[in-house]
């Protein structure tokens, strides 16, 4: 192998782990494996609003302690209406779906949100009891 091979193939593996490096997060981040089976119901306050990639974020403050809520990707959540006229800051909001499996995040996906008398169906195929 003559040294222009050689630099070929050192530029190939730098890509190829630098892709592996930039999905790795999102394949984590994805799915439900990371969530209980069980229902989960937190009802706070909203300190923040996400609406972007790769979800639609809340920030909950609950009587426990701040919440980070995760939507659905971007498309699903605004479909379902929620967009940036859904919500503010300060409104009460009641998020049913599945908590973190490890409970000493106060992490949740949820599948339907409840603000100002609103109901989003985020996941709809995963609302608990529909």
């Amino acid at each position: 192998m003559d040294r222009a091979d050689t630099n070929i193939c050192r530029r190939t593996l730098l890509a190829a782990l630098l892709c592996l490096t930039a999905i790795t997060p999102a394949l984590a981040h994805h799915g439900w494996a990371w969530t209980e089976d069980e229902p989960f119901e937190l009802t706070g306050v909203i300190e923040d609003i996400y609406i972007g990639n790769p979800h639609v974020t809340l920030k909950v403050h609950a009587e426990d302690g701040l919440w980070h809520v995760d939507l659905a990707p971007l498309a699903p959540t605004t479909r379902a209406g929620f967009d940036e006229s859904a919500a503010k800051t300060g409104d009460t909001v009641t998020c049913i779906g599945f908590r973190s499996r490890d409970h000493a995040q106060r992490s949740m996906k949820a599948a339907r949100v409840i603000i100002n008398g609103n109901t989003f169906d985020v996941y709809p195929n995963r609302v608990p009891g529909a």
